[in-house]
C-alpha cells in the first residue's frame, strides 16, 4: 500500500526532474495543474530556426535537448526544423510551419498524433499497438515504419520509404507500401489511387524535413 509520505515523495522527485529539464517555462500549467498531469514524452534532438512547445496557453522556445509533453503542440517557424525522439524507438522530424500535437504516447504501446499543418517525417520501430496521425487531409495508421506525410506536389501527399501505412479520408482506405504513395487533393477528398513516386518527388519531400 503506498503511503502519503511515499506520495509526497513520487511529487518532489518528479518536480525536480521537471525544473532540470525546463519545465517551468511552463508557469501557468504547472500553477494550475498538478505536477504528475504534466508527461514527458520525449525530447528534441535538433532544431533549426524557430520552434516552440504551446500547452494550454503557455508558450515556450524549443531548444536541443528540450523535453516534449503529452498533449503538447509542437510549432516550427518559416524555414525551420526540428527533430524529436519520442520514447525509445521513435523519431520525428518536422519541417518548417508545421504544427503537430501529441494527444497520446505511450513506449511500446501506441499513440496518437495530430499534424495540423506542415510536412513531417515519422521513423518508428514496429509494435502490436500502432500509431494513429491525425490530419484535416486524412487519418494514417502506422505500424513500425518510415513515412513522410505533407504539402507535396501543390496537395497533402504520403509517401512510404519502409513498411506501410493505411491512409483513409471520405470513407475510403488505401494502403500503401514501401516506394509508394498517395494524394489527398483537399480536405474531405478521398486519396487517390496508390502509386510509384518519382525520385525528384520523393527528393523533395525529404528535404522539406531536413
Amino acid at each position: 500500500m503506498t503511503t502519503f509520505g511515499e506520495i509526497k515523495r513520487d511529487d518532489s522527485r518528479n518536480r525536480r526532474w521537471l525544473l532540470r529539464h525546463g519545465a517551468l517555462a511552463l508557469p501557468l500549467v504547472l500553477a494550475l495543474r498538478p505536477v504528475r498531469a504534466v508527461e514527458p514524452v520525449g525530447s528534441v534532438e535538433e532544431v533549426t530556426g524557430e520552434a516552440f512547445g504551446e500547452l494550454e496557453s503557455a508558450r515556450r522556445a524549443l531548444d536541443r535537448a528540450a523535453p516534449v509533453f503529452l498533449s503538447e503542440e509542437v510549432v516550427t517557424g518559416l524555414a525551420s526544423r526540428l527533430a524529436m525522439r519520442l520514447g525509445r524507438d521513435t523519431t520525428v522530424k518536422l519541417g518548417e510551419q508545421a504544427r503537430l500535437k501529441i494527444d497520446r504516447f505511450l513506449v511500446n504501446a501506441g499513440g496518437e498524433m495530430t499534424l495540423r499543418s506542415g510536412p513531417m517525417l515519422f521513423d518508428g520501430r514496429p509494435h502490436r499497438a500502432g500509431v494513429q496521425i491525425r490530419s484535416p487531409f486524412a487519418l494514417i495508421a502506422v505500424r513500425g515504419t518510415r513515412f513522410f506525410a505533407g504539402p507535396s506536389n501543390d496537395r497533402f501527399g504520403v509517401f512510404v520509404a519502409r513498411g506501410s501505412v493505411a491512409v483513409s479520408s471520405a470513407g475510403q482506405q488505401v494502403i500503401v507500401r514501401e516506394g509508394e504513395g498517395t494524394d489527398i487533393a483537399s480536405p474531405g477528398a478521398p486519396p487517390t489511387p496508390v502509386k510509384r513516386w518519382g525520385a525528384e518527388r520523393i527528393r523533395a519531400a525529404l528535404a522539406s524535413v531536413s
